[in-house]
């Protein structure tokens, strides 16, 4: 079983064997962006939302994105069937491209592609069944008027430093708050909580990325009467909820059992088990398969 593979100037090839130049800006300066996409039964999952998101993260910062969409989808496709499994994960990344020492981005004139499918587990069978840990981290999200959430960039530094302090907590996610105090995120999902039967999430304002998962969860709820909203959160509101979980392409999702050292009451609560029911369904009628 391979471990990947890797579309890169025109080829696929094995990932331990895909390589990019030393002096590209992406590598240099995180200056890119980048989309995660699912695939089940051999089908990318919302794969035109993942794609719209791309192209205003690549607007957003002025970088050109010269393939289309039937492009993308093609090598999306071409790289998902060279794939050594029906399911999986998609990293796909437009940088730069290659330019000399310096972050004046005008000497790259090329921008590069890079599409990757692999395989991804955020955590493991066991916490999915019985709930992940969480702590608050120290580590505040970057505000809107230095890097707006809503751009998927390849920096992701901030979010490492508050992974690290989940990792020497012994905690398996952290989340963040913006420098007023209020929930923003995890450092690789969006958060939910349930209180007295309502299903909350942090609005995009107070740091939350847009989440492709996070919008068809909100949906999937309201269609299915659980009333599901954008609220702004503080960690009172996650050490007192009824239920809580996590969303985003990578995690699908998964319910948490505590929040810094706080035990919640339920996980994985009714509202959690209904969302997951509805999210498997989704994956059928996308995909024609689901997770397993």
């Amino acid at each position: 079983m391979n471990k990947g593979v890797c579309w890169l100037e025109g080829s696929i090839l094995p990932l331990e064997k895909a390589c990019i130049p030393v002096l590209d800006h992406g590598l240099l300066y995180g200056d890119g962006v980048f989309e995660g996409i699912r695939f089940y039964a051999g089908a990318p999952f919302l794969l035109d939302e993942h794609l719209r998101r791309l192209r205003d993260s690549a607007q957003a910062i002025a970088l050109s994105v010269p393939w289309d969409d039937d492009e993308l989808a093609g090598i999306t496709a071409a790289v998902v069937e060279a794939f050594d499994g029906d399911e999986g994960y998609i990293r796909m990344i437009v940088t730069r491209g290659e330019g000399p020492l310096g972050i004046d981005p005008a000497p790259c004139k090329t921008p590069r592609l890079i599409v990757i499918a692999s395989r991804l587990e955020m955590v493991n069978h066991a916490a999915r069944t019985h709930g992940v840990r969480l702590i608050t981290a120290a580590t505040r999200r970057l505000p809107p008027d230095g890097l707006d959430p809503r751009i998927k960039s390849l920096n992701y530094l901030n979010h490492i430093l508050a992974r690290i302090e989940a990792n020497r907590a012994g905690a398996d996610e952290a989340v963040l708050l913006n420098a007023q105090g209020r929930v923003a995120e995890g450092t690789a999902d969006n958060l939910f909580v349930v209180r007295e039967g309502r299903l909350l999430t942090p609005p995009v304002i107070d740091g939350a990325l847009p989440g492709i998962t996070r919008a068809l969860i909100l949906q999937l709820a309201a269609d299915s009467g659980i009333e599901a909203r954008e609220q702004s959160l503080a960690p009172y509101d996650l050490h007192t909820a009824d239920e809580c979980f996590l969303t985003g392409t990578g995690a699908e999702l998964i319910p948490v059992r505590e929040i810094d050292g706080r035990t919640l009451k339920i996980c994985p609560g009714p509202v959690f088990q209904r969302c997951s029911q509805a999210f498997r369904k989704a994956i059928r009628k996308y995909c024609g398969g689901e997770r397993r």
